[in-house]
């Protein structure tokens, strides 16, 4: 749409709000505050300057050969009865399966020296961090520390941290993007992930995967600070609630934006009751009076069937 002369004057200030909102960008995978993310962000910009070398010359010689071959060009050959060359055809194929072969190999490289299971070299013990997705919130276990937290991760900065991850509904996907590597989890089975954060500070944290109704809600902070500080929450945790069978079928219900909350004390074997499914997986959605599964949660359930919004107050 053309502006008239006197708002083709005004048309900079058009990009303020998109210029203004750049710094919005901070915060995801291009901003990395762990080794793994680090690793993941040049793997993603290694493989953009690889196909930029592709996608550049040939947008280049599209506007080139367009210009040498224009209707008004009477020195461009004309030879309406091309059908092959040899040249050209090698050229047409082994670039791009040169690229692809350099793609896959970067690509390959990385994922071995990223692998979530691999431990991250570190000077520092490992701390333990056993994660249960559930509908629709994440479940944080501490073994080691015997408490539990409710959509808030609190990690010592600078400290590698091993997760053991399952689901105790559908499959899910567990994502921090400032420290690295989306993983999936499902019922019944368990996955590993090592990741690091190098600072203090806040990071966000969500689910990757749309796992319902609440899949727009099932976020959560996560907390970097130092080690001291570390060991004060912990202690500050003790004589909340506890968090036994009976307090997890409870918080296995399904909700909705579940405000944080926090276990000073877990059962023991409770993350492998879950994974073993000692514990059964969560009750899911109400079936209908017809039978049919109820995949809303605000839908009505029918009657005698389980209220679905429980929601434990923090603490247990």
């Amino acid at each position: 749409m053309l502006l008239p002369s006197r708002s083709q004057s005004l048309r900079p200030l058009f990009w303020l709000p998109a210029i203004s909102a750049l710094p919005g960008c901070a915060g995801g995978v291009l901003d990395p505050q762990g080794p793994i993310g680090v690793g993941n962000r040049t793997i993603l910009l290694n493989s953009l300057a690889v196909m930029l070398v592709i996608v550049v010359p040939t947008l280049i010689a599209l506007l080139a050969f367009a210009w040498m071959f224009r209707a008004t060009n009477r020195n461009a050959r004309y030879d309406p009865h091309f059908t092959y060359s040899g040249k050209i055809e090698l050229i047409v194929w082994s670039i791009p399966t040169l690229t692809i072969l350099f793609l896959g190999g970067l690509i390959y490289y990385g994922s071995h020296h990223l692998d979530p299971r691999q431990p991250i070299a570190s000077g520092q013990h490992p701390l333990e961090v056993q994660v249960v997705a559930l509908d629709w919130k994440w479940l944080f276990l501490y073994p080691d520390q015997g408490v539990g937290t409710v959509n808030q991760l609190v990690i010592p900065a600078g400290t590698p941290v091993h997760f053991r991850l399952t689901s105790a509904s559908v499959m899910n996907t567990f994502f921090v993007p400032q420290l690295g590597s989306m993983v999936y989890v499902m019922n019944g089975m368990q996955t590993e992930l090592h990741l690091q954060a190098d600072r203090e500070g806040d990071y966000f944290g969500l689910s990757a995967h749309f796992s319902g109704d609440g899949f727009s809600d099932m976020n959560f902070r996560v907390r970097a600070v130092s080690a001291d500080a570390f060991a004060s929450w912990v202690s500050s945790l003790h004589g909340k609630g506890v968090l036994d069978a009976d307090a997890y079928r409870a918080l296995a219900r399904q909700s909705i934006n579940m405000p944080p909350a926090a276990f000073g004390s877990v059962e023991p074997g409770l993350f492998d009751a879950v994974l073993r499914q000692t514990l059964p997986p969560g009750p899911g959605p109400a079936e209908t009076a017809a039978g049919e599964p109820q995949v809303s949660p605000k839908a009505e359930p029918k009657a005698g069937a389980p209220a679905m919004t429980h929601q434990p107050k923090e603490g247990g």
